[in-house]
């Protein structure tokens, strides 16, 4: 994609903007510390809430301040989720973060984001209700880390009671050197550095994305076979500008009737308005989308009153590519022959039926979609 001159002023323009945002942010975040405002959780582990997610993975670069604005008043205002927000989204293979300790509903750094018109294939956020770890910046999702040259990100929902312990847990069947370790004290880090950790220790080439999708859900399913009536486990992953892994181990919390899961929908043509649950704000995306236009939003809980909005099923992991679900290792061999599986300058990639082969997926694979 080719970018005007107009353009990069603009994107100069927003970056001096962002810059002033966050000098005056570190600098009231500064005078909170001292005047020690920074507050450790307020909130009862048993409330029925949990933190709430909110992803979209396009066809073409798309704007996402709609849904983001919505996603937004679910930070304090709307919803009780106030215990800080983040934000990431890829440009190209690089990514730009967004983390405030500051309730989104109220947050100037979130208002100003949610105004601006920034247009990306992939993004994830976070609005969260602290019940395990402080309320700090680095307790804040989404959580990134570089593994074999490629920018991983990761945000969850839930509860994880194996990733609570002292000592960071191992999963996987290889065993290998721990290389990530959380920074903060959530599950959720803990969670995501166990993860990376595993596919570290399997991998010595690029996995293809049929090969990923079948560890990724094997990994998953042991975590919660742990625990798996307490474990609450909604998450997205990204490790590109071009997928999204979204997984889901919905549940409520005891003593609650509240469903903690995730959802989808797919916008796409013929567009039409759109109005927002949390804000009186409607769209028309027939005047303002082209016809090949598409995207998938997920959020914890729909977004919107008027789309059809579809619930991920319990222990499903899908792969979202161009706006496209993709529910077996079968459905993302044509993701991986599109070009839109990992890409790295320092690891290499092996041909697709040589990965398959070595990593032994079953005769059956093509014609029942089966695992690894």
């Amino acid at each position: 994609m080719h970018h005007s001159p107009e353009s990069s002023s603009f994107n100069l323009t927003i970056f001096i903007h962002l810059k002033l945002l966050a000098l005056i942010l570190t600098l009231q975040l500064s005078y909170a510390f001292t005047n020690q405002q920074i507050h450790p959780s307020k909130h009862l582990s048993s409330h029925p809430l949990f933190c709430q997610l909110l992803g979209m993975n396009c066809l073409t670069p798309t704007d996402f301040s709609f849904s983001f604005q919505g996603f937004c008043r679910r930070g304090g205002e709307t919803d009780i989720h106030d215990s800080g927000w983040g934000l990431t989204f890829y440009n190209g293979q690089g990514i730009r973060q967004f983390h405030d300790t500051e309730p989104a509903a109220t947050s100037e750094v979130a208002s100003f984001l949610g105004k601006m018109s920034i247009r990306t294939l992939n993004m994830m956020a976070h609005i969260r209700y602290a019940t395990h770890g402080e309320v700090n910046l680095a307790n804040v999702h989404p959580f990134s880390r570089e593994m074999w040259g490629i920018n991983w990100v990761f945000c969850h929902n839930g509860d994880v009671p194996i990733m609570k312990s002292e000592e960071l847990p191992w999963i996987g069947e290889v065993v290998g050197e721990k290389s990530y370790f959380p920074v903060g004290d959530t599950d959720s880090e803990a969670l995501f550095c166990c993860v990376l950790n595993a596919l570290k220790a399997k991998f010595d080439t690029l996995p293809s994305l049929p090969i990923l999708h079948g560890t990724l859900q094997e990994l998953l399913q042991e975590v919660i076979a742990d625990s798996p009536n307490e474990t609450i486990l909604n998450c997205l992953i990204s490790c590109g500008p071009h997928v999204l892994w979204v997984y889901s181990w919905p549940g409520s919390r005891p003593g609650s009737k509240v469903w903690n899961g995730l959802h989808y929908t797919v916008r796409e043509y013929p567009f039409r308005k759109c109005r927002l649950k949390d804000l009186d704000y409607e769209i028309d995306f027939s005047e303002v989308a082209d016809p090949d236009d598409r995207v998938a939003v997920i959020a914890t809980k729909p977004l919107t009153d008027d789309e059809e909005w579809i619930e991920v099923e319990k222990g499903e992991l899908i792969l979202f590519d161009e706006g496209l679900p993709h529910r077996t290792p079968a459905a993302c061999v044509d993701v991986e022959l599109q070009g839109h599986g990992l890409k790295s300058n320092v690891m290499e990639n092996l041909p697709l039926e040589e990965d398959m082969r070595r990593y032994r997926f079953k005769v059956s694979f093509f014609n029942e979609g089966a695992g690894i």
